[in-house]
């Protein structure tokens, strides 16, 4: 692997930003593959430099647009990553954001600077670059967390689901089965969703009736 030759003398900032969506009864992250070295063929989270006339939050918004064809989705600062050789170019303090998305209607693109886009299961994570394991292990663990006080599941399902889908996205993430009755009763319980009066007819299947969440946004709640 060759060796970096350094570019910044003073301090950059910088976003990266974890996207996860629920794929084939997985939880995904979006990487791209780099094309310069010292990381040549290896996967990166979408991120770059913050330019000096835009905030953290525009800065992480554009490169996400940008470098995955990926907008107008959840997005949360989640931590800020500063040590001192975590780039080879230079002294670059990272700002990490993470977003959710549902993986249904979305056409993945990048630019001619990196060689592929792909949603890869978290549980599979090829090599990557810079300090970025850690950065999704991080994102990872506060998706966990804010499943069991938050409404964030939203993020990651289409405007009218089922209460399979709905009870799949928080097994599949938290890695353990839940007692259908007793989430379906908690869940209208709280008041988050309501029916639409939609059915689904599927092949494999009995018909299954569709909810919606009444609000989409994120709100605190005791939920798991």
């Amino acid at each position: 692997m060759a060796k970096a030759q350094k570019k910044w003398s003073m301090t950059a900032l910088a976003t990266d930003v974890v996207i996860f969506t629920v794929q084939g009864n997985q939880l995904k992250v979006l990487l791209i593959k780099m094309k310069k070295e010292p990381y040549l063929g290896m996967w990166a989270v979408p991120g770059g430099l913050v330019n000096p006339d835009e905030s953290v939050d525009q800065a992480a918004k554009r490169h996400l647009s940008a470098k995955t064809g990926v907008h107008d989705v959840y997005l949360e600062q989640l931590y800020t990553f500063g040590d001192v050789k975590r780039d080879p170019y230079g002294r670059v303090v990272a700002v990490a954001y993470f977003a959710l998305i549902p993986s249904s209607g979305l056409t993945l693109k990048t630019t001619e600077k990196y060689s592929d886009v792909m949603w890869i299961p978290v549980k599979k994570l090829p090599a990557l670059a810079y300090d970025h394991k850690e950065i999704i292990r991080v994102a990872v663990n506060r998706l966990k967390a804010k499943l069991g006080y938050t409404t964030i599941s939203y993020s990651l399902l289409s405007k009218e689901f089922s209460f399979s889908e709905l009870q799949s996205v928080y097994e599949i993430i938290l890695g353990k089965d839940m007692d259908k009755r007793n989430f379906r009763k908690k869940i209208l319980a709280r008041g988050l969703v309501q029916a639409t009066g939609a059915i689904r007819r599927g092949e494999a299947s009995r018909p299954a009736a569709l909810f919606a969440f009444k609000k989409r946004i994120s709100q605190l709640i005791d939920l798991l």
